[in-house]
């Protein structure tokens, strides 16, 4: 008998290491929820609330495949090898087969349940599902990781020029499995284990399923992939795939994504506009920073990829840290993103770059507050495309933008949202305001009647402030 182990993989389709144990034999599929767990990794509400709908969706899927699924509430990770140790001898179970995951905490968990495992002459498979190619096999002309995208990302285009990685064949039904003798557990909801959660509004907002997530992908690669290169940068059009939330819980896989990006070249890489390798190259990006994980472990650790800049000097300094949380720092184009991210659990990729770069180097508050509190508010928090991000925006990271090239926020607010439509839509204590002035409304009048704070920081001065940082080290 086998346990097929479901993590941030919830879907029956295209999937490594269920269609691995439905080939070894009769499967029975286990999830183990972890909310104290979560609290620490600082999972946001919406997101597990996403986790749990889209679980109770699953265990609909796997019923239709005579799957039994048992649930398991384990508090932390590292009681769970134990868990899962005695449930494989309460069932007679063999074999586990999982998808890995790539943080610390994750593979330590996976290698002391293997330790338990193999006493037992029992084992734990785990399959590559999250990226398109195995971590740690993308290798420079050294045998070492590449830190650098563009290099990376040539090595990549190399491969798929190759082969396009295919999709897992779909799974049939299996024999009928009773249980009787197993107590199972219930999925719970998020009102179960939580007692705020997020409003009927903001779930109607991500609605779960592996049929929606493949809906919005087709959507996406008929009629918007085409503009992606042109329009993604537009905060205020409705321009990118929304895909992230279910690419993170695995909803969706990048296979499947890949798949269809190249539908109409019959699975074949032939890259015919610019659309459509713009956003290859933010696949990749994403696959990217999975092996930067993998192969630096130490970004997982609230460590900054360059060892130097942990010597960067940064603000202590609550109230401005409080202002670009809450979307009251003065600057409309920050505040309309910091706000949408509370409003709705995502921010518009652009204007997460703005704001990130706008904590970091204008306040010089550290990277890792902004990289907490983006967790603990996204629906599609990853730790590896977050940190990224974060520390590709703080000048800390791999591959990360150089900490003299700092974005002016207002600059980049009249660029990509030139009239203003997605700072009314955010901020609307401005909606009135014209074209030219809503971007900056103090400009031109300090004394300017708004219901709308003054810049908490000047431009220009914390640009110069921030490069002198960075030059110190």
């Amino acid at each position: 008998m086998q346990f097929i182990w479901f993590r941030q993989d919830l879907r029956i389709h295209d999937h490594a290491a269920l269609w691995h144990a439905t080939q070894a034999g009769p499967c029975i599929a286990l999830v183990v929820i972890s909310p104290e767990q979560w609290a620490l990794h600082n999972d946001a509400a919406v997101k597990i609330d996403f986790y749990l709908r889209q679980l109770q969706a699953l265990k609909t899927q796997l019923k239709t495949l005579n799957i039994p699924l048992v649930i398991r509430h384990i508090p932390f990770w590292k009681d769970i090898p134990q868990g899962v140790f005695q449930l494989t001898q309460q069932l007679n179970i063999n074999c586990i087969h999982a998808n890995i995951e790539l943080g610390v905490n994750e593979l330590k968990r996976d290698a002391q349940l293997q330790k338990f495992l193999e006493k037992d002459n029992k084992s734990l498979e785990l399959y590559h599902d999250r990226t398109l190619f195995p971590v740690g096999s993308i290798r420079n002309k050294s045998h070492q990781p590449y830190q650098v995208f563009s290099a990376f990302k040539k090595n990549c285009y190399e491969r798929l020029s190759v082969s396009l990685p295919q999709c897992y064949p779909q799974i049939e039904v299996q024999a009928d499995l009773q249980l009787d003798s197993l107590e199972d557990e219930s999925v719970c909801t998020f009102a179960e284990l939580y007692p705020d959660h997020p409003s009927i509004k903001l779930q109607d907002r991500w609605p779960v399923s592996e049929e929606y997530a493949l809906t919005l992908l087709d959507d996406f690669i008929n009629d918007k992939v085409i503009h992606y290169e042109k329009e993604r940068d537009f905060p205020h059009l409705d321009s990118t795939s929304q895909l992230s939330p279910y690419l993170n819980l695995g909803m969706i896989s990048i296979r499947q994504c890949i798949q269809a990006l190249f539908r109409r070249q019959h699975g074949h890489f032939h890259i015919e506009h610019l659309g459509q390798q713009t956003w290859l190259d933010e696949l990749l990006w994403r696959e990217f920073y999975q092996h930067i994980l993998f192969d630096f472990p130490q970004v997982s650790k609230h460590q900054p990829f360059k060892v130097d800049t942990q010597k960067i000097q940064w603000r202590d300094a609550p109230k401005d840290l409080t202002a670009w949380q809450q979307g009251q720092t003065g600057i409309p184009i920050v505040d309309a993103g910091m706000r949408q991210l509370l409003a709705t659990g995502w921010m518009h990729n652009r204007v997460r770059m703005i704001t990130a770069m706008f904590l970091t180097k204008n306040l010089l508050i550290d990277w890792r507050l902004g990289e907490q509190w983006f967790m603990q508010h996204l629906i599609d928090g990853d730790l590896a495309a977050n940190n990224g991000g974060w520390q590709w925006c703080a000048s800390t990271g791999t591959d990360s933008v150089p900490y003299f090239r700092i974005f002016n926020p207002i600059s980049q607010s009249q660029k990509f949202d030139t009239n203003g439509d997605y700072i009314r839509q955010w901020v609307p204590e401005l909606a009135h305001l014209d074209a030219k002035a809503i971007h900056e409304p103090y400009a031109k009048n300090l004394n300017l009647a708004l219901n709308y704070p003054q810049p908490i920081a000047d431009l220009k001065q914390t640009r110069i402030r921030a490069i002198e940082a960075f030059k110190s080290i």
